[in-house]
């Protein structure tokens, strides 16, 4: 009888220790850590999706793809004849300019449109579906003279639908020292900016197409 409770003695010691063994095992960073060659597939295989999704995906993402090569694609010549030949772009009076620097300006807003196919619309035409309003500004520096201009595209019911702006500076045509900067802006000037201006409206016309 006291053989077998020191038999059962043991038993429960060796249980004892062997419990401390496997708690000590758990408790190492080891033990709960995968190795490190191991932990990139683990995380790999769970952001995997299903064979099916991954079709979806590709799927729609060659469908949006297509669709936005298709929404950039550029406008053949026909195309943007076809959009400027409905244009009929109205000039309204010209904001800030003197009137001998509008004069030039004018005039080659109207040569330029008319080479880009572009009708003009007169000041009193209903037609017309857009209208362009200017407003200028000179600064002289020394021997030169920036122009900074500002134009607003409307849509006949007097919505903005676009703006350009910008500045060109040029040598001043005389140096005598005027107060007024536009007696200093030389009539080319003025023509450059507006081929500059009916070029992008006519880029802006295209784009909005697109």
């Amino acid at each position: 009888m006291r053989r077998s409770h020191v038999t059962t003695v043991s038993l429960l010691v060796a249980l004892a220790l062997a419990a401390c063994t496997n708690a000590k095992d758990v408790l190492e960073p080891s033990a709960i850590t995968p190795p490190a060659a191991s932990a990139p597939g683990a995380q790999g295989a769970a952001t995997v999706p299903p064979p099916s999704s991954t079709a979806t995906t590709t799927a729609g993402a060659s469908a949006t793809t297509t669709a936005g090569a298709t929404a950039a694609a550029p406008l053949t010549s026909a195309q943007s004849a076809a959009i400027l030949s409905k244009t009929r772009l109205q000039i309204a009076p010209i904001v800030g300019a003197s009137v001998e620097a509008a004069t030039p300006l004018t005039a080659e807003l109207q040569t330029r449109a008319k080479q880009r196919g572009i009708t003009l619309a007169g000041s009193q035409d209903q037609t017309a579906t857009h209208v362009l309003k200017g407003y200028f500004s000179a600064i002289s520096e020394g021997k030169d003279t920036t122009v900074i201009y500002v134009w607003d595209v409307y849509d006949p019911a007097g919505n903005r639908l676009h703006r350009i702006n910008g500045q060109m500076k040029a040598p001043s045509v005389n140096s005598g020292g005027s107060a007024d900067a536009w007696k200093a802006v030389a009539p080319a000037t003025m023509q450059a900016i507006a081929d500059q201006t009916i070029d992008q409206f006519t880029a802006f016309l295209g784009g909005k197409a697109g």
